[in-house]
């Protein structure tokens, strides 16, 4: 078994864009926090000095609003040590365990290609580094289940299962928490929360910007990869999962591996694809790319719980609000009490994860003030959270530093949800124009037609 806490923290790929953009102030927070109080050692190719390390970590911070005096930054920056070299070199790994000084017991970052995660364990395991440590990989955790496979096997060369933690920044969020403690800790959504009540469950990530200059990248990926088959899937799995057999990190990730294998793998006729007017003049962008920037997807669970409800996810990008939402449709009174002219909507639950309000709520009906009996709908808002919160990288590099894997991918888990997706992944399957701004390709609208059409969140 993996030892209690990490004494050192070493990151590959420290000159990178990930790094700069979220790791480096989340290891500011954690200083602050009090919670790293380690050596952080970074790795690259980039021929630089410690100092100019130093300068890069620096204004990263500033970039993100921290002030040149911050005691917390000076603590994290004193902290920085720094390796230079090919990953692929063993001289690089053997400079590294003379960093390491007399730490046994490092945490290994990887905000590196996947294609590099081979020979940085390779090389860690070959200099001697991999007893006793631990190790992070961010995803994608291979392009699909073959990879994902060789990956693992990979991994396990060098650490055992329990020394691997698979980050997706997405479970180190706080609403995506959410969805698990208001299942779980309130007694009215139980008795209902199953198929005898549910009518459908809707999953909308929507983002309004395009690649963002990330073209090279997005075309190795696509919307089906880059967001579904890990984010999606798990927050499909908190909202559908059976209360855990206990409070370990194992029982809660053993109830999502089930519903993972319960869910029928994609056909084609499950999945519409899109991609976005002008994609194909983005940086980086094969100019006859057919690349989805937009899926499209409709899910079923062959579980007691579940079968037989449609489970409808969608996301995308230059779409027309930048919101993550759940809508969890209840189904219809047996009769119309009141009369035909009286019937509402139906109840529902709605979960917003993001990215700038939190929020639960639900759907109801009310009468209207008057002789008749006629309502309207309402929604009553259960929870709505304005107040700063830990990052989710924060959140995550923590955990990780202590050990702590509940929140972090386990393998049995990505391969199968890689089985869901796989049969779909290289079918010459139709990639629709849509234009930016609005709610995808018009293709889209047969695959939730049945349930009353896509619920499209509003912005803000």
């Amino acid at each position: 078994m993996s030892v209690a806490r990490s004494d050192a923290l070493v990151l590959f790929g420290a000159t990178g864009d990930l790094a700069r953009r979220k790791l480096f102030p989340a290891l500011h927070a954690l200083v602050r926090s009090g919670t790293l109080r380690v050596p952080v050692i970074g790795v690259a190719r980039s021929g630089w000095s410690v100092d100019e390390f130093r300068r890069h970590v620096s204004g990263s911070l500033r970039e993100h609003g921290v002030a040149a005096h911050d005691a917390a930054a000076d603590t994290l920056l004193s902290s920085l040590r720094y390796v230079d070299g090919d990953y692929r070199d063993d001289e690089t790994h053997r400079r590294l365990r003379v960093a390491l000084q007399d730490a046994q017991h490092p945490l290994y970052y990887l905000a590196v290609p996947p294609s590099l995660f081979t020979s940085v364990v390779d090389g860690l395991e070959a200099a001697g580094g991999a007893a006793g440590a631990r190790v992070v990989v961010e995803k994608p955790f291979g392009r699909d289940l073959a990879s994902a496979q060789a990956l693992n096997r990979a991994l396990h060369r060098g650490f055992p299962e329990d020394a691997v933690f698979r980050i997706d920044h997405y479970l180190g969020k706080e609403a995506v928490q959410n969805l698990l403690y208001f299942r779980f800790t309130n007694a009215f959504l139980e008795p209902v929360w199953n198929r005898n009540y549910v009518q459908s469950i809707q999953i909308t990530m929507a983002e309004e910007i395009g690649v963002e200059g990330r073209g090279r990248f997005y075309e190795e990926v696509g919307a089906l990869r880059d967001v579904v088959q890990n984010h999606m899937l798990h927050v499909l799995a908190h909202l559908t999962m059976e209360p855990p057999a206990g409070a370990g990190a194992d029982a809660l990730r053993d109830e999502k591996s089930k519903v993972f294998r319960s869910i029928r793998p994609l056909a084609a006729d499950d999945l519409v694809r899109g991609q976005y007017d002008g994609y194909r003049a983005e940086p980086g962008v094969d100019p006859a790319s057919t690349v989805d920037t937009f899926v499209a997807l409709r899910i079923f669970l062959d579980s007691w719980r579940w079968a037989d409800v449609p489970i409808f996810i969608r996301a995308g990008k230059r779409l027309a609000a930048t919101a993550t939402e759940v809508l969890v449709a209840l189904k219809r009174p047996p009769q119309a009490v009141f009369g035909p002219a009286a019937v509402s909507p139906p109840n529902y639950f709605r979960f917003r994860l993001g990215p700038d309000r939190v929020a639960v709520a639900i759907g109801a009906s009310t009468k209207h003030a008057g002789t008749s009996m006629a309502g309207e709908a309402i929604e009553l808002s259960v929870c709505n959270d304005r107040t700063p919160e830990m990052t989710a990288y924060e959140r995550l590099i923590g955990d990780a530093l202590t050990g702590d894997p509940t929140l972090f991918a386990r393998e049995d888990g990505v391969e199968a949800a890689w089985r869901i997706v796989d049969p779909v992944l290289h079918l010459p399957l139709a990639v629709h124009p849509y234009p930016a701004g609005s709610w995808g390709p018009p293709a889209a609208d047969a695959i939730a037609a049945h349930a009353g059409g896509w619920h499209c969140p509003v912005r803000g």
